[in-house]
């Protein structure tokens, strides 16, 4: 038996996995990876990522937390992602319970289970992951002897379609609460006492939800009508938690066997954006912006080749080209491993010539492509949505861009965004056309067209969202004009979108929803291969919930929605002011080198930035040994 695993799963897997594809998915084993003792381990955890192995493995939140916790002595936790449909099958077949990567124990065996919820498309995975580790999805069906299930992410921040199958919430940034999480579960595994204490005990953390301790009451019309608190331990609002000074990079990240969608080492170097784009989720509830000093990330890149191995960096941030020093931090990158031709990767630029320029000083010779995000095709519709970028500027930056190499492109755009119209569309091809005209080598452009999908938390959470019926005119006209240029278009599905956005900004109700398209054969949602329109809407008429209302109607700005209860630092006055400005097509400038726009976050640290900046330059406590 190899040391730590569970034997009889081992001998399971070892029959199954000859017949199933990709089987580097369960083995476990992988270089970096962290096996404790399970007999002496005090608390148990299993962090579980609800979609297959390589995306899961590509996600860089659950890595930081893999790291942070296993760094308590006693303290085991292990991976956990969702096994693809032959393995299910096969699992159900022989009633092998679904198992960690690390040493191979039972789910069940755990004292907590930690989904991260990135995508609304998940979360049918999340029941189909707990029915595989033989646990009930209805958090009110599992009982004391069954682990705790937690949630966070950034949909943990509309909790109400999941709460159902959740125990508790982590609002916002994990590595803020994990700490705080694991020493009441200390205490309680210690002390002995039932669930029902427990959640009553950890909603008074900071951050944590509980959804059991909360009562949504509802009007004639369908609309929420109060959500109030049902314990005495129960409060609101519920702030998000945020940390001031981003944890210690992770050097030493578990490296898969087999390729991952991201199959490359990663330093965070910044983590918020205030750039202000009103359909962004992320630029909302990654607020304040907090940086690395290029100290700390040179040190970071320099330990993750040293014990991982890999050949490309990739610098992170929902902005990379706003880090202060960019060109200055990837110099000295290429310099100190030119010899091991180190690639540096930097996802997220903005569309200007000096993105140009720094992305030109990392490709070489090889200039394989660039790719570009304008998000709509007019002026007008740029500065509705706050992403303010001017032809002349877009066209510069290609026309750099081709004079210094590059032949290939691709250009993200937005169908359904506000105030957008065919003629918008029109102005996608236009725009596209004269893209191509820049040079008579005929550049390779290929556009992508998804839909929008409104969050909640930003400007655009009270819009409609545009029905297939009203995309179809406006695919039509990207379709037939991009055809006639020989540009590729590829887009997501409408009907995909539309789940989505009803799970996005769902309430409590919908979580009835879920389990009956669950049980009607919904998982792997992401993927078009498996994703069941008709299923879905059979599982909405079943339970008697309308999908039109969830995703079509505009909300008025005083209706209590379904996450009002969660405070996300920036302030719902501010939301409202963009909003508003969305209509009349105003710009709000970047706050981070103006003045403050007084978005809310202010309320809790004054000079935001200022302060960040002051505590991003404490040095970080030494490492501590594993």
């Amino acid at each position: 038996m190899r040391q730590g695993y569970n034997n009889l799963t081992m001998r399971q897997l070892d029959s199954i996995l000859p017949k199933v594809i990709r089987p580097g998915r369960y083995t476990g084993g992988e270089w970096n990876s962290v096996v404790k003792d399970w007999e002496t381990a005090e608390l148990k955890m299993a962090l579980i990522y609800p979609d297959v192995y390589e995306i899961g493995m590509s996600n860089l939140g659950l890595a930081i937390l893999y790291d942070l916790a296993n760094r308590e002595p006693d303290v085991l936790v292990e991976r956990v992602y969702a096994p693809w449909v032959d393995m299910a099958a096969e699992m159900r077949r022989y009633g092998i319970p679904l198992f960690s990567l690390e040493t191979k124990h039972p789910l069940r065996e755990f004292d907590v289970i930690g989904f991260s919820l990135g995508c609304e498309l998940t979360y049918t995975n999340v029941l189909n992951i707990l029915d595989l580790a033989q646990l009930p999805p209805l958090s009110s069906h599992r009982g004391d002897s069954e682990p705790l299930v937690i949630a966070g992410g950034s949909c943990a921040l509309n909790p109400e379609p999941m709460s159902d199958f959740i125990d508790l919430f982590v609002l916002g940034e994990g590595e803020e609460v994990l700490l705080e999480l694991i020493e009441v579960l200390r205490r309680w595994k210690g002390e002995g006492g039932g669930r029902e204490e427990l959640l009553r005990e950890l909603c008074q953390l900071r951050g944590i939800y509980v959804p059991a301790l909360y009562q949504i009451r509802y009007s004639p019309e369908g609309t929420i009508a109060s959500i109030e608190p049902s314990a005495p331990e129960a409060r609101v609002p519920l702030e998000r938690r945020f940390v001031a000074q981003l944890p210690p990079p992770v050097t030493r990240p578990v490296v898969p066997y087999i390729e991952a969608v991201h199959d490359r080492a990663a330093v965070e170097i910044q983590r918020g954006c205030t750039q202000g784009c009103r359909f962004c989720q992320a630029g909302i509830i990654y607020r304040p912006m907090r940086r690395r000093s290029q100290d700390e990330i040179i040190t970071a890149v320099d330990e993750l080749i040293r014990y991982c191995g890999y050949g490309e960096v990739s610098l992170l941030s929902l902005s990379t080209s706003d880090y202060p020093g960019i060109e200055e931090l990837v110099s000295t990158l290429g310099q100190r491993w030119g010899r091991e031709n180190l690639a540096i990767s930097l996802p997220s630029l903005r569309l200007d010539t000096f993105s140009v320029g720094l992305a030109n000083s990392l490709a070489g010779r090889r200039k394989a492509g660039l790719t570009f995000a304008p998000e709509a095709g007019t002026e007008r519709l740029r500065r509705a949505i706050n992403k303010g970028i001017p032809e002349d500027k877009l066209l510069k930056t290609i026309a750099t861009a081709l004079e210094r190499g590059w032949r290939g492109f691709k250009l993200y755009f937005m169908l359904g965004l506000p105030t957008d119209t065919l003629e918008d569309m029109e102005a996608i091809v236009e725009l596209v056309g004269r893209a191509k005209r820049l040079s008579s080598a005929n550049p390779r452009i290929r556009v992508n067209a998804s839909t929008f999908v409104p969050k909640p938390h930003t400007p655009f959470q009270w819009v409609a969202q545009a029905s297939p019926e009203e995309l179809e005119p406006k695919y039509q006209v990207l379709r037939q004009g991009l055809r006639r240029l020989r540009v590729d278009l590829s887009w997501q599905d409408p009907q995909m979108s539309l789940i989505e956005g009803i799970l996005s900004r769902g309430d409590r109700r919908l979580g009835a929803v879920i389990h009956r398209a669950w049980q009607l054969g919904c998982a792997f949602d992401a993927w078009s291969e498996h994703f069941s329109y008709k299923k879905w809407l059979q599982a909405f008429d079943e339970i008697g919930l309308n999908p039109y209302f969830y995703a079509h109607r505009e909300r008025p700005l005083d209706e209590v929605l379904p996450w009002w209860h969660i405070d996300s630092g920036v302030s719902l006055n501010f939301l409202k002011q963009e909003y508003e400005r969305t209509k009349d097509g105003v710009e709000t400038p970047n706050c981070y080198n103006g003045s403050c726009l007084a978005c809310g976050l202010q309320r809790w640290d004054g000079k935001c930035h200022s302060k960040y900046q002051e505590l991003a330059a404490i040095p970080h406590h030494p490492e501590p040994q594993r």
